[in-house]
C-alpha cells in the first residue's frame, strides 16, 4: 500500500505540489479565522438561571424558588448535572450540559421549562437566564478616570450611557457595572404622621407606584383636526414625588411631603470597589460571548470606547484595569518567536547532516504545511489558538521533520546500495 502511494505520488508530482500549495493556502486562511485567546476554555457547558426575591431568607429561597425550579428543569435532554444555590434574596441554578451540546439550543430548552415553572413561583418572582458567557469570559475590566465627578454621577454615566454602547459590540454578552452609587429617590416616612392620618405603609407604596405612570386616552376630533389625549405622569424630580396625593383628611388632601421627607440618595451597597488603595472607582466588566474570538472582541470594544469617549463629560476617560489582549498578544508573539527559532534550528541541522540543499528543502517545507494543516483541525474541533495549543505545535516540530529526515536518509542508503550493485567493478 505504501509502495503504491509513493509510486502514485512520484508519477503525479505536479498534482502533489498543487495539493500541498492548496492545503498551505487553506491553512493560512484557517489561521486567520482561528479564535485567539491566552488560555484554553475548560469551563463546563452550562446555563445559569438567576432569580431575585428581595428580603427573603436563604431557606425561603430554597423552598419556594430553587427547589421548584430544579425539579422542573430535570429531564431536559443531554443534561449532566443541575446544581442549585440559595442565598439571601437570590437563587442560582447551574444547568450543566454535555460538551457537544450547542449552548443556544440549551438556553432555548431551559426557557421552555421556565415558562411552565413560572406558575409555581411566588407572585412577582421571575427567573432569568445569565449571560451566554463562559468561566473565562471576563476579557476586559475598565474604570472611569472621572476627575471631579462624584461616584453617583459616574455610576449613572456607566449604567445609562457607556454600558448600552459597549453591549452593542459584536461578541459581547454583557457589561457588568461595579462601584459607585446607584441613584434613587428615597422616602423617609414619619411613622407618627402615618398613625395621625390613619394611613398604612402599603397605601404610600401603592400610591407612589400608581402616580409614576403615563395614561393613554382616546382620539378627540374637533374642527377637522384629531387630537390624541394622554396624561403625563412620570416622575421627573423630587418635587413631583412630594406632591403625590396619598389620602384625604377632613376633605384636605394628604401629600407625600406631609408624612415623609423625600431625598436623593444611593442604593444599599454590600461592598465597595477600590483601586490600588487610592479610593473608590466606578467601572465595568466586559463579558465575552460563548465561542467568540477574545482578541477580536477586545479590539472591537476598545475601538467602540474611542467613539464613546467623545460623548463623555470633559475630564472623564477610560482606564484599563485588566486587559487580556496584552496577555494574548504576548503569548502569541512568544510562541511565534519560538516556532521561528525551532524552524531555523531544524533547517540548519538538516542541511549540515545531509549537506544537500534539495533534500533539506523537501524536509523543511513540511513544517509550514503541517502547521497550516493543524489549524484546519483546530478549527474543526473548535480549539482556539492559546498557550496550550500553540505550545503543542511547537513541541511537535521535531516529530514533523522526523519522517522527512528518515525518508531522506533511507533514500540515500538505497541509492548508494543501488549504485554499488550496478557499478562495473562492484565498488
Amino acid at each position: 500500500m505504501v509502495d503504491k502511494l509513493i509510486e502514485l505520488s512520484l508519477r503525479n508530482r505536479f498534482a502533489v505540489l498543487i495539493s500541498a500549495v492548496a492545503l498551505l493556502v487553506w491553512g493560512v486562511f484557517a489561521i486567520r479565522q482561528n479564535p485567539m485567546d491566552a488560555i484554553p476554555d475548560l469551563s463546563d457547558n452550562e446555563v445559569i438561571v438567576f432569580t431575585e426575591w428581595a428580603g427573603q431568607s436563604p431557606q425561603i429561597m430554597e423552598d419556594q424558588v430553587t427547589f421548584p425550579l430544579v425539579s422542573n428543569l430535570q429531564g431536559i435532554p443531554d443534561v449532566k448535572n443541575i446544581r442549585g444555590t440559595s442565598m439571601f434574596g437570590m437563587s442560582f441554578i447551574y444547568v450543566i450540559f454535555d460538551d457537544n451540546v450547542d449552548v443556544y439550543w440549551a438556553r432555548t430548552r431551559i426557557l421552555e421549562r421556565l415558562n411552565y415553572a413560572q406558575r409555581l413561583l411566588p407572585a412577582g418572582v421571575t427567573p432569568s437566564l445569565g449571560p451566554d458567557g463562559t468561566g473565562v469570559g471576563h476579557v476586559l475590566w475598565y474604570t472611569l478616570d472621572a476627575g471631579k465627578s462624584d461616584l453617583g454621577e459616574q455610576r449613572t454615566l456607566q449604567d445609562w450611557y457607556i454600558k448600552f454602547a459597549l453591549q452593542a459590540v459584536p461578541g459581547v454578552a454583557e457589561v457588568a457595572s461595579f462601584g459607585g452609587f446607584e441613584k434613587q429617590y428615597q422616602l423617609v416616612i414619619d411613622p407618627v404622621k402615618l398613625q395621625f392620618y390613619n394611613i398604612s405603609l402599603m397605601d404610600v407604596i401603592t400610591k407612589v407606584k400608581a402616580n409614576n405612570n403615563d395614561v393613554g386616552g382616546r382620539k378627540f376630533e374637533m374642527s377637522n383636526m384629531a387630537y390624541i389625549i394622554r396624561g403625563l405622569g412620570y416622575i421627573e424630580n423630587k418635587e413631583d414625588i412630594e406632591n403625590i396625593g396619598i389620602a384625604t383628611n377632613n376633605g384636605i388632601p394628604v401629600r407625600v411631603k406631609d408624612i415623609a421627607t423625600v431625598q436623593l440618595g444611593g442604593d444599599e451597597r454590600l461592598g465597595i470597589f477600590d483601586e490600588n488603595g487610592e479610593g473608590e472607582v466606578v467601572g465595568g466588566i466586559v463579558v465575552m460571548r460563548h465561542g467568540e474570538n477574545a482578541d477580536k472582541v477586545i479590539n472591537a470594544v476598545k475601538t467602540k470606547m474611542k467613539d464613546v469617549e467623545k460623548g463623555l463629560p470633559d475630564g472623564v476617560h477610560f482606564k484599563f484595569v485588566y486587559d487580556r489582549s496584552e496577555l494574548i498578544e504576548a503569548a502569541i508573539k512568544n510562541i511565534k518567536g519560538k516556532l521561528g527559532e525551532e524552524m531555523l534550528a531544524v533547517s540548519l541541522v538538516v542541511i549540515l547532516f545531509l549537506f544537500h540543499w534539495r533534500s533539506a528543502l523537501s524536509i523543511i517545507i513540511q513544517i509550514p504545511i503541517t502547521i497550516a494543516i493543524s489549524f484546519l483541525l483546530l478549527n474543526a474541533f473548535g480549539i482556539s489558538s492559546n498557550i496550550m495549543s500553540l505550545t503543542g505545535i511547537a513541541l511537535a516540530i521535531g516529530v514533523i521533520v522526523d519522517n522527512g529526515i528518515i525518508m531522506a536518509e533511507n533514500s540515500y542508503r538505497n541509492l548508494a546500495e543501488w549504485q554499488i550493485k550496478n557499478s562495473p567493478n562492484g565498488e
